[in-house]
């Protein structure tokens, strides 16, 4: 399988692929990602240079978001003083799940965040979606805290404010890498 930056012409699928993702949550009871994704803000996320496409053929098996930008209100001051790169909207199609592609991606971007300086990889998940957080923790994550304040919605309790982090390794992902060498983080000492 190839990992690749995601292109403009990737903002439908990677949509469609999230309101895929959406439907399956649902089904298990979770209102993750029930709100839609506006297509200018991925676009614009695209064009950073920050989603990378899974690929497997002509058929995309997963995306990853990798950026060195936190959300706001998450991370502390001292935190964001370490190097860090952080993941969001990781999605596997559901015809590949169980093939550990979630594991290995989060590999790659650890190795990625390596290669850039970063210290941690970090990311913040849905808060009230117990699965999900207990995948992060088996795949070598340790739980920070869990920010519940602070919500988007008229200050309200924050929907993905469950804070994880693992250190950022070199590491064997097994797929063939086909993004640019990433740019190295510039933090204060």
């Amino acid at each position: 399988m190839i990992i690749a930056p995601a292109e403009p012409h990737d903002v439908a699928k990677l949509l469609a692929f999230r309101e895929q993702a959406a439907a399956w949550l649902r089904g298990l009871g979770s209102d993750q990602w029930s709100r839609p994704y506006p297509a200018d803000k991925l676009l614009a996320t695209i064009e950073q240079g920050t989603v990378f496409m899974l690929r497997d053929g002509h058929t995309t098996a997963g995306t990853i978001t990798l950026t060195p930008d936190a959300e706001a209100g998450l991370w502390t001051a001292d935190e964001l003083a370490e190097p860090s790169m952080f993941v969001n909207k990781l999605t596997i199609a559901r015809e590949y799940s169980g093939q550990n592609l979630g594991g290995r991606l989060l590999d790659w971007a650890g190795d990625r965040a390596h290669r850039a300086g970063a210290r941690w990889v970090r990311l913040d998940a849905w808060t009230t979606n117990e699965a999900l957080q207990r995948y992060y923790l088996n795949h070598g994550f340790q739980h920070v805290r869990t920010v519940r304040e602070g919500g988007a919605v008229n200050g309200g309790p924050r929907v993905s404010g469950w804070l994880a982090q693992r250190p950022a390794t070199s590491v064997d992902h097994e797929f063939s890498d086909r993004t640019p060498t990433p740019e190295r983080l510039r933090f204060a000492a």
